[in-house]
């Protein structure tokens, strides 16, 4: 078999459907949050506006932050020096651990390498352990989340997205004596849109099924504290399982999942994916904890980036380009072709000095292809005055349809 074929056959069908990816060489600056140096292909480096970022706070720049993780170096090192059954449990892990079940109101925390691991690793190892498990999972989740429900090997049901009718159904067909999971997220993060995770977790318990909530997109950003949307609305009591990361709004990297401290300890001993992989070292489980505790001091944070969120809805609404609807702080203007896509972002870096990726299948369905933008605190309103700009312009140029009938 001619396997170099195979695999230059395999990307070149991507690059026919308008959908290859090319990887964007950003330099960040300390201290100059959302600018970074972009380097094109040719050379020639040049500043850009960061406008796809998933530092949704900036705490990749707070010196709080940054001196956290120096001082773990000086103290502790570069690496964590083993898994965590084998001398790679520091001091570090067992203090963001006890912080991350105190943000969400749990007994316990597990710590994960991303985002997701923990997805992955969980929602596979429950299926080892509940024996005959049926997972319910909303057909929008992540591919984390399809990834472990696949790999678990156990019964699955799809449900429409945030349809708890839908859901309902697929319960009450369930054996009644099964054991049961309804695997969802809070904010879904290439449409913005938020679940009912009251209504969600009252019918699970109806039909006597756990709760696996993934709270990626909002911990740090909603809830007084920085808990997520289960926080802000009074319901993290209410979900068995909280999952989240630490490389979005905490602004460094890993995973976590918080619940009862039997759940978590079962998790701990079963699951390959914690089992066999070095921990996190100790400056990112340093600089984890410095961000978690000051974001749980500083709702105002939270405040102005919800408000930076909807003033960009909002000029984008004026300019008549086609936002699609979000209810959170993620920012989706719709193009609907992969080509388009990949050209509106290719100009708005080239010529615009601002950079945001195209969304196109598979991580969105087909002819929805998009720009999802994520304004930060530190976004201002001159940034905002010529990303809108600029986009009207390439609007025109590039003769996309400007799409009707959206609403913010």
């Amino acid at each position: 078999m001619d396997y170099k074929a195979a695999f230059r056959d395999a990307v070149q069908q991507v690059h026919g459907e308008g959908r290859y990816r090319v990887f964007a060489d950003l330099k960040r600056h300390r201290g100059n949050f959302p600018i970074a140096t972009w380097t094109p292909p040719e050379g020639n480096p040049r500043d850009v506006v960061v406008w796809c970022s998933n530092d949704y706070l900036g705490q990749g720049q707070n010196p709080v932050i940054l001196d956290a993780m120096h001082k773990a170096i000086d103290e502790a090192g570069a690496g964590s020096g083993g898994t965590r059954n084998i001398s790679g449990t520091t001091c570090y892990h067992v203090e963001l651990e006890r912080e991350l079940a105190d943000l969400h109101g749990k007994q316990a925390a597990l710590l994960f390498t991303s985002g997701y691991v923990s997805n992955e690793t969980t929602l596979a190892t429950l299926q080892k352990i509940l024996t005959g498990l049926i997972t319910f999972s909303d057909e929008l989740n992540h591919a984390s989340m399809i990834a472990g429900i696949r790999n678990g090997g156990g019964a699955r049901k799809i449900f429409r997205h945030n349809d708890l009718a839908d859901l309902e159904r697929l319960l009450r067909e369930a054996p009644a004596d099964a054991p049961k999971l309804v695997a969802f997220e809070s904010v879904y993060s290439m449409d913005g849109d938020i679940s009912d995770i009251r209504a969600t977790a009252a019918l699970a318990k109806k039909y006597g099924a756990l709760t696996y909530l993934d709270e990626v997109h909002a911990v740090g950003l909603y809830g007084q504290r920085g808990g997520g949307v289960s926080e802000r609305d009074g319901v993290a009591d209410q979900i068995d399982i909280i999952e989240g990361t630490l490389g979005k709004a905490f602004g460094v990297m890993g995973g976590y999942i918080t619940a009862d401290s039997d759940l978590v300890d079962a998790i701990r001993s079963y699951a390959s994916g914690f089992i066999f992989t070095t921990s996190l070292p100790p400056a990112l489980t340093a600089g984890a904890v410095a961000s978690i505790r000051w974001l749980k001091a500083h709702n105002e944070v939270r405040e102005a980036h919800q408000e930076r969120a909807a003033t960009l809805k909002r000029r984008m609404l004026a300019a008549g380009l086609p936002v699609m609807p979000s209810v959170s702080h993620i920012v989706p203007v719709l193009v609907g072709d992969p080509v388009h896509c990949k050209m509106v972002s290719d100009m708005l870096l080239s010529d615009h000095g601002i950079y945001v990726q195209p969304i196109n299948y598979p991580t969105v369905p087909r002819g929805t292809e998009r720009l999802r933008f994520t304004p930060t605190p530190f976004h201002t309103d001159a940034m905002m005055d010529d990303l809108v700009a600029s986009l009207e312009r390439l609007w025109a140029h590039c003769n996309i349809k400007r799409l009707g009938g959206y609403a913010a």
